[in-house]
């Protein structure tokens, strides 16, 4: 028997910060040696529109799960199992605000403004501080890095579930396509039609 699957606006919400967060985090990572440049400047303000617009996903996401429950968990899995996928959950919650966050305080520290698009100034959190700046870095690629790990524990959960559990928790959250029921009784006719 199948599990309920996660509302299609969760899935959307999930497979859509996902991908954000994988490129937000590559492009992280090139930026991130670019020598100053104009071109690196670029980059920079896309990484960090990416952030805000994760940042706001995030908030749309947690204000729907506020309302709505997610699918229980099969009723064979270790108690152990349940903390863990809880924890896992909760921690990928925190990160998915606390990087964002921190990405602003550390574009404040260092004096660069964030203009959402080049449209929507977004107020600095912090005064100029080149040395908070650098710790506020530091404390953003760390933030990163952890969610990289835990994104990957995530998956690889998912992934023992679909393939060794041989359960339905990953199916539940795959974007489907609904098919049109085929009829298993045909039903015929036994009217004359005029020739």
């Amino acid at each position: 028997m199948n599990s309920p699957r996660y509302a299609p606006l969760a899935i959307g919400l999930h497979w859509l910060i996902a991908l954000m967060i994988l490129g937000s985090f590559s492009v992280g990572l090139y930026m991130a040696d670019l020598p100053f440049s104009p071109q690196k400047l670029k980059i920079f303000s896309w990484h960090k529109w990416a952030g805000v617009t994760i940042f706001i996903l995030v908030v749309l996401r947690c204000t729907w799960r506020l309302f709505n429950a997610a699918p229980p968990l099969p009723d064979n899995l270790p108690k152990w199992q349940r903390w863990a996928a809880a924890a896992t959950h909760y921690l990928l919650y925190v990160l998915m605000f606390a990087i964002p966050l921190s990405g602003w305080l550390m574009s404040s520290a260092k004096g660069f403004q964030t203009v959402y698009f080049g449209v929507l100034p977004i107020p600095d959190l912090l005064q100029k501080n080149a040395d908070l700046g650098d710790i506020l870095r530091n404390v953003h690629e760390a933030l990163n890095w952890l969610m990289f790990s835990v994104v990957a524990l995530h998956a690889a959960a998912a992934l023992k579930h679909h393939f060794i559990d041989k359960d339905d928790v990953l199916r539940r959250m795959l974007p489907t396509r609904h098919k049109a029921p085929i009829p298993t009784t045909l039903t015929t006719t036994t009217q004359d039609t005029p020739v």
